[in-house]
Parts: C-alpha cells; sequence; structure tokens
C-alpha cells in the first residue's frame, strides 16, 4: 500500500499496542527516533524492525546524529562525534583534510546507524550563521560562508551515503540569521533579498541535487513578511525549489515546535498546501500523530516520484575497515594544527 505523507515519532523504546495499530492503519512514510527511544543497540534494533514490520515496508527510519550538541545516540554505547564547526577549523587549517574529516566522521556514524536499522540522517546542517542570531545553530554549522559550509556539508553527505545512510540537508532556505530558536518561538528575518541569495541560499544551491531536505520554520519578511518558510506557497516554491533549485523529497521540520500557529492538524494541513512533501511530526504524543495522519493523504504525483527517488538512493554499504576507519578518525582530530600544514 502507498505511505502517507508523514513522518512520525513514538513515545518510548518499544512500540505500544495503540502505536502499532496507528502504525498499521495510518502508514507513515517513515519514522524519526529521539533520546526517549533509545536505551541499547539490541533495543533500537528491535524497535526498527518492529516499525517496519507494523508498517508492512521497508520504510525509513531517520534520527537527528549531528554531533555535538546534537547527537540521539551517544556513550556509553555508541561514539561521540564532534560539532560541525570542527571540521570548519580544519578546513580552514587545510580544505582537504576538513573535507576528508567531514565525510569520515558522516561515513562513521552511517555505521553506527545501519547496524541499528536506521538509514536516514537529518544531516548535514547548511545554515550559514550571522552576526547576533540566536544561538540554536551555532557551531552546529561548518562555517560563516555559503562557499565552505556547502563543501562541508557535501563531504558529510557523500559520507552518509557511502555508508547506506540517506542524508537530509536543512533547514531550507536557511536559518543561520534566525535570532529566535524555532524550538520556542517564530524568528523573523529582515535580509534583503540580495542578502539572502548571496548567502544563506547560496549554500544550499550546490547540494540541491540530495535526495531529502528540511523546511525552517522562519519567516523571511523580503518575500513572504506574514507565514514561515515550512507552511509559505511562496518560500517553497519561488525559493526552495526554484531559486536554490532543490529537487529531493522536502519534509517540514517538525510541526509541535512552537515557532508555528494554529492547532496540530492545521499546521500539518498548512505545510502540505505550501509544498512540502512530507509532514515531520517528533513527540510521540499518539493523539497528535492522529491529528497529522488524518492531514496527510497517500504520497502520489510528484511529491510521490520524489519520495521514491529518494529510497532509491539508499545503497549497500561500501565496505570499510571500521577499526582502521575510527583510528584514523581519531589520528585527524588530534593531530596539531602545524603538523596538519606539514604534511
Amino acid at each position: 500500500m502507498t505511505a502517507c505523507a508523514f513522518i512520525t515519532g513514538v513515545c518510548g523504546v518499544a512500540l505500544a499496542a495503540a502505536e502499532r495499530a496507528f502504525l498499521r492503519e495510518a502508514r507513515p512514510w517513515g519514522l524519526i527516533l529521539f533520546k526517549r527511544n533509545i536505551e541499547t543497540p539490541a533495543q533500537v534494533e528491535a524497535l526498527t524492525a518492529s516499525f517496519r514490520d507494523a508498517v508492512g515496508t521497508d520504510a525509513p527510519v531517520l534520527v537527528d546524529q549531528e554531533g555535538g550538541r546534537v547527537q540521539r545516540l551517544g556513550p556509553p554505547q555508541w561514539p561521540s562525534y564532534p560539532a560541525a564547526a570542527l571540521y570548519g577549523r580544519l578546513y580552514d587549517q587545510e580544505q582537504a583534510a576538513g573535507l576528508a574529516a567531514a565525510r569520515l566522521g558522516a561515513r562513521l556514524m552511517a555505521e553506527d546507524l545501519r547496524r541499528l536499522g536506521i538509514d536516514v540522517d537529518c544531516l548535514p546542517v547548511a545554515d550559514v550563521p550571522a552576526a547576533g542570531a540566536d544561538a540554536v545553530i551555532g557551531d552546529r554549522a561548518y562555517g560563516d560562508r555559503a562557499d565552505k559550509v556547502a563543501a562541508l556539508a557535501a563531504a558529510a553527505a557523500a559520507g552518509l551515503m557511502e555508508g547506506g545512510v540517506l542524508p537530509v540537508v536543512k533547514h531550507l532556505p536557511g536559518h543561520g540569521r534566525a535570532t529566535a530558536d524555532s524550538h520556542l518561538k517564530l524568528p523573523v528575518v529582515s535580509a534583503t533579498r540580495e542578502e539572502l541569495e548571496a548567502t544563506d541560499f547560496a549554500a544550499f544551491r550546490p547540494l540541491a541535487a540530495l535526495p531529502l531536505g528540511m523546511t525552517a520554520h522562519v519567516v523571511f519578511d523580503a518575500y513572504d513578511p506574514v507565514t514561515p518558510a515550512t507552511t509559505s506557497v511562496t518560500i517553497v516554491h519561488q525559493v526552495i525549489r526554484d531559486s536554490i533549485g532543490f529537487k529531493g523529497l522536502l519534509m517540514s521540520d517538525d510541526v509541535s515546535m512552537e515557532a508555528l500557529s494554529g492547532s496540530i492538524a492545521q499546521r500539518a494541513g498548512a505545510a502540505l498546501a505550501a509544498g512540502c512533501d512530507l509532514v515531520l511530526h517528533c513527540n510521540g504524543r499518539l493523539e497528535e500523530m492522529q491529528a497529522v495522519a488524518a492531514e496527510a493523504a497517500p504520497l502520489t504525483g510528484e511529491a510521490g516520484r520524489r519520495a521514491a527517488a529518494a529510497l532509491a538512493a539508499r545503497k549497500t554499504p561500501a565496505v570499510i575497515d571500521v577499526a582502521d576507519a575510527r583510528a584514523m578518525f581519531a589520528a585527524v582530530l588530534d593531530r596539531p594544527a602545524d603538523a596538519r600544514r606539514a604534511s
């Protein structure tokens, strides 16, 4: 049966009977996991398998595993990874070293995830921070220049895909200038079209062919002074699809975040009406999940084709010696800057 146009969370470390029944009936396109869903490797593997059994397909399972402040899987069960800003510093010292480190770090994260049945990572972050912006992006960004951000983001995306995990580029068309945390309130960006085109949007253009993208709950008043990107027809079509040229499957950021207004059903309906292919709902509250599902029609037409293309991009991981790769990664991160320049 055709999947429906939403990604859901669940409440705990195993599916409750009511959740299993909901998944079977509602047929979400995918599942997203958070720390509340994660205890041990065996438990996560069982959870992802039970989700796929409930929906009856090899549906994607997503997680936010960026490194730094945002990593849902971490010690002692899984390795810790650096924030994106560290790769940016390596890149400033030696571009090739920074790109190789970003790619290898993402490849190793993919290795961690695939073993658990997780095959989509909400990475890379291609936002370009600006002076005075809220710290919600901060060191999650690779740098403050569009060319640098795009290069490192592309390297991370390549590393994930080599490991059999799909990347999700975020947050289209840019969260770097936001002066508020969209988890808590709606940010408004007042930069001119020229400024946005030259910086924020420019970082995403080289990534336009990636299979998956996520929107920003941010108002760009040079384009739409009222509606955040997620629910703005103007932003989705004129900016994300046309100006940036993003061709992939476009999901909203989490519709339960406080930046959006209206009921959960209204938020989901508005995101889909604006042109998002998928609605992302993360908090695992069953009554909200049901409200989102009621708004999400089966994935057909152009959205269905983009969904099929994204899933077709999942590849069998290239074989690597994981122990050697981890040792190499640790050596790159620990190597003094003067030694990197001399090599």
